[in-house]
């Protein structure tokens, strides 16, 4: 039985550039975080795949496999502007149920439109009404199945501006032609772990018993895994959000020690905003920094510290400081931060300190928050972070959307 509609726009960042850029249309192109040699490309335009570039592809080696490519620099507001317009204008026609990327979202098929022929024609509807909201550069790929799952590896089945339909009678067998890590789910390290267990074909995923992708998912995970590859709903709850963080791939220019720890602070300074915009509460913080030297591999340092419950900046700042202290010296210049703030609980379940007077503080800070949300992020911030006062802008998560209030 269908139940599920899974929309998939193609090349989504590219797409958008080009729809708002007509001087880009018909050419290759490729978005970068930065514009600099050692950046790597975020995305590219199907004129630009067909040269061999993809995400992740070095700015260099992009300009060798295609002479011709433009390249740009990201708008994520922009993306998360269209991405706002794109679930609006399918919404329209069916409700969205899931939101699963920027670029991302399900749709449960209503009652009297789970058959192939009217499954089908709603897929035209919603294409056509993406094209008339968005206009003709954002193609989607569509994928109809039982579940979300399916639903996606359809979708993956025919691109760009596919439509195809995956239906109980037509399983395996479109499947069939993909590899193992084609598959939603299956990363490098779930790759080695079948093939450790004798499964290197989706025929043999297939006919695995459920028991068996149990013991090598090592838990539920491999029976939901099972069962949305055989086209059965699984409903099982997300949990709490557990962390919270950013990070940033520092330009050229900011690779060093001073520039480093200034962005740390801008983050940590945006992170807390999210806290107290989301009711939650950090109880632990970790810095994690990646640096290299010139022709040597990159090294890793992180350090975590916990403390009292809290979401306010202050207190997050004070333990960065902390955490900053202990940077050794020998490391080599740092070219990628990363903070992220652990053992999150709802506000309302925790207890606050003993010593600090918490509601006044927070009373403060809901105040700052205002303030930015109304007049702009820079309106009022804490002197610590100016350094990187323009640095470390919103980027886009591949599970999250970012917040414009919060992260523009």
């Amino acid at each position: 039985m269908l139940r599920c509609l899974l929309v998939d726009f193609n090349s989504y960042f590219a797409s958008v550039e080009q729809q708002v850029q007509p001087a880009l249309r018909g050419r290759p192109v490729g978005i970068v975080p930065m514009m600099a040699e050692t950046t790597c490309c975020i995305a590219a335009s199907y004129e630009a795949k067909a040269f061999g570039v993809r995400t992740g592809t070095q700015v260099a080696e992009a300009r060798k496999l295609c002479p011709g490519i433009v390249f740009v620099e990201a708008r994520h507001p922009l993306y998360v502007e269209f991405h706002h317009r794109a679930i609006a204008a399918v919404d329209w026609i069916a409700p969205v149920e899931q939101v699963l990327s920027i670029d991302e979202m399900a749709c449960g098929l209503p009652m009297g439109w789970s058959s192939r022929e009217r499954a089908t024609a709603l897929a035209l509807r919603i294409k056509a009404g993406l094209r008339e909201a968005l206009g003709e550069c954002l193609r989607v790929s569509v994928g109809i199945a039982p579940n979300v799952f399916l639903a996606k590896q359809a979708s993956n089945l025919q691109k760009p501006d596919g439509l195809v339909v995956l239906d109980d009678t037509d399983l395996p067998g479109p499947l069939l032609r993909m590899k193992l890590d084609d598959l939603t789910g299956i990363n490098r390290g779930m790759l080695a772990r079948l093939h450790a267990h004798g499964l290197t074909t989706v025929a043999q995923l297939w006919h695995a018993r459920r028991e068996q992708i149990h013991t090598i998912w090592g838990g539920v995970g491999g029976d939901d895994f099972h069962d949305q590859l055989h086209g059965l709903p699984v409903r099982r709850l997300a949990g709490p959000r557990r962390t919270l963080g950013h990070s940033h791939v520092l330009p050229p220019e900011q690779r060093n020690r001073d520039d480093a720890c200034a962005v740390l602070d801008r983050l940590t300074q945006k992170a807390a905003m999210r806290l107290r915009r989301e009711g939650l509460v950090a109880g632990a913080m970790s810095v994690r920094l990646r640096c290299a030297a010139r022709g040597q591999a990159s090294q890793h340092w992180e350090q975590a510290a916990r403390m009292a419950h809290t979401q306010d900046t202050q207190t997050l700042l004070h333990t960065l400081a902390a955490l900053w202290a202990g940077l050794p010296p020998q490391l080599p210049p740092p070219f990628k931060v990363g903070m992220v703030l652990h053992e999150l609980l709802p506000l309302a379940q925790s207890s606050g300190s003993l010593f600090a007077d918490d509601s006044r503080r927070n009373g403060l800070w809901q105040a700052v928050d205002a303030l930015n949300l109304r007049y702009g992020k820079h309106t009022v911030y804490c002197g610590s972070a100016h350094r990187a006062r323009d640095s470390a802008p919103m980027r886009i998560a591949f599970n999250r959307i970012p917040d414009l209030g919060t992260e523009a």
